[in-house]
């Protein structure tokens, strides 16, 4: 029922003058969603508090809760056509009256670590695009159909909400920033392996995938006693996300993973001088995809030691920066970054040589990243002890990847298997850093244990070979015909 309710919201936003792309859809859908997400978690809230006997103070007043102004209903509980806003009655009401109203929660919270914070920081990032009144009731009208009371429904709304955000990255445009695929992230999660009472951080959050998947791995593995579960929904998640878009999605992926009050902060993470980073500021495990190929301004450059335009390379230094001695991190990286011989190249794998383990580096596949066509490598590294030793997984799949063919966690079950033990096969081996060129620090990925093909043979030699196999032919056809 889910499925279908999406694909008709996006049926109905297709039509509407303000909604031009999936990014337009997915930003939409994900604020109508959010309210009713509200309404409901409003309504559980309410009965445990009566259940316990105590008194429930709603957060959305009277005049703006879901029941009043989106879908009020009469005694029959269908939806009251004499009380329902429609056309530009319902638009101006939302634009003029509703977001304003929602915008100032986040003035009026007590600490940013809230649900009200929340709502209003997410208001403040937001603007309604549905242009019809019309079209905005019909989508009004199919969310309220959605339910969000049981752990299945939220669990079912979560991943086909994470479907949106990965259509939204293949439907091109920048859209294939926000995602990364679910399998490389799980996998990378389970190679991390993060522990409850870990602070976890991604400062490029995009979809906020990893924070996701790291609260699922850490429910999924753990009997979760009250406490542990205060500490996951305040204590363990933490994000930055610079781009407006991707900070609504990601609050609104997180909240519907079950994180009421994410820790994220709309910020441009790379604009923090990594010389004021202590010891407080730091974390126990990093996780990100930070976007590659961006040009940052030589003023953004002067927060780092070393100077480049590269987006990817600054969030390194950042990531290696606030990780704590002992922690662990997973990042995606274009795989140059192991043999670019530019200065920043050169200088940020020493860095991360001389100041952290990395102890294993997966090789992906082209077509990993749908839309892009960049290859790109996990770098997996421990801070706090220099490298010795690092072991290469590259991953050979005997088919393309693609939009309808995508990286699935089979791919790499053998990844998982091997990396525990940093065992050779034929996939797999291990380089001593004190071998490699103590200069450059080169640490492409040649597979010593891939068979080479054949070279290809020189046209004068190919010539010769043809001329010769034209000589016994011709001893045959000799032969043959003194036979008869």
């Amino acid at each position: 029922m889910f499925e279908q309710t999406f694909k008709n919201i996006d049926d109905i936003l297709h039509k509407d003058a303000g909604c031009s792309s999936e990014l337009d859809y997915v930003e939409q859908t994900s604020w109508v969603l959010f309210l009713k997400y509200l309404d409901d978690l409003e309504k559980e809230k309410k009965t445990g508090a009566e259940l316990s006997g105590k008194a429930y103070k709603g957060i959305i007043s009277k005049e703006y809760q879901w029941e009043t102004w989106a879908v009020p209903k009469g005694k029959d509980g269908k939806l009251d056509h004499h009380k329902a806003l429609g056309g530009d009655d319902l638009r101006d009401f939302v634009d003029h009256k509703l977001f304003p109203y929602l915008k100032k929660f986040k003035v009026d919270a007590i600490s940013p670590d809230t649900i009200e914070y929340k709502i209003g920081e997410i208001f403040s990032e937001l603007k309604n695009r549905i242009q019809s009144g019309y079209n905005l009731r019909e989508v009004i009208n199919l969310v309220d159909e959605l339910r969000f009371r049981s752990h299945d429904e939220k669990h079912e709304m979560s991943h086909l909400y994470e479907g949106k955000i990965q259509n939204m990255g293949n439907a091109g445009r920048n859209g294939g920033e926000y995602y990364t695929p679910r399998a490389l992230i799980k996998t990378i999660v389970k190679v991390v392996a993060p522990e409850i009472g870990y602070k976890i951080y991604d400062g490029a959050l995009g979809s906020a995938g990893f924070l996701c998947e790291a609260f699922e791995y850490l429910k999924g593995n753990n009997k979760l006693t009250t406490k542990d579960m205060e500490t996951l929904q305040k204590k363990t998640f933490y994000g930055k996300e610079k781009k407006s878009l991707a900070y609504i999605i990601g609050t609104m992926n997180m909240i519907l993973h079950g994180i009421e009050a994410p820790n994220i902060v709309h910020t441009n993470t790379l604009a923090e001088n990594i010389a004021d980073i202590q010891e407080k500021d730091r974390y126990d495990v990093v996780l990100a995809n930070p976007p590659f190929g961006g040009k940052e301004r030589a003023e953004v450059q002067q927060n780092f030691p070393i100077k480049t335009g590269e987006t990817a390379f600054l969030f390194l230094q950042h990531f290696i920066k606030i990780l704590r001695a002992g922690g662990s991190a997973g990042i995606v990286i274009k795989n140059t970054f192991l043999s670019n011989t530019d200065n920043a190249s050169v200088s940020l794998r020493k860095l991360l040589l001389e100041s952290c383990n990395l102890h294993s580096v997966l090789d992906l596949p082209g077509g990993t990243f749908t839309g892009a066509g960049v290859k790109t490598v996990v770098l997996f590294f421990e801070k706090g002890a220099p490298t010795k030793k690092v072991w290469f997984y590259s991953l050979n799949l005997d088919r393309n990847l693609g939009k309808t063919n995508p990286l699935n966690e089979n791919d790499l079950a053998e990844f998982v298997k091997l990396q525990k033990t940093k065992a050779n096969s034929d996939n797999s081996w291990s380089i001593n850093v004190a071998d490699i060129n103590q200069e450059t620090f080169d640490l492409s990925v040649k597979n010593p244990n891939k068979k080479e093909e054949a070279a290809l043979r020189e046209p004068k030699k190919i010539l010769e070979a043809m001329k010769k196999l034209d000589e016994e032919s011709e001893e045959i056809m000799k032969k043959i015909r003194g036979l008869t």
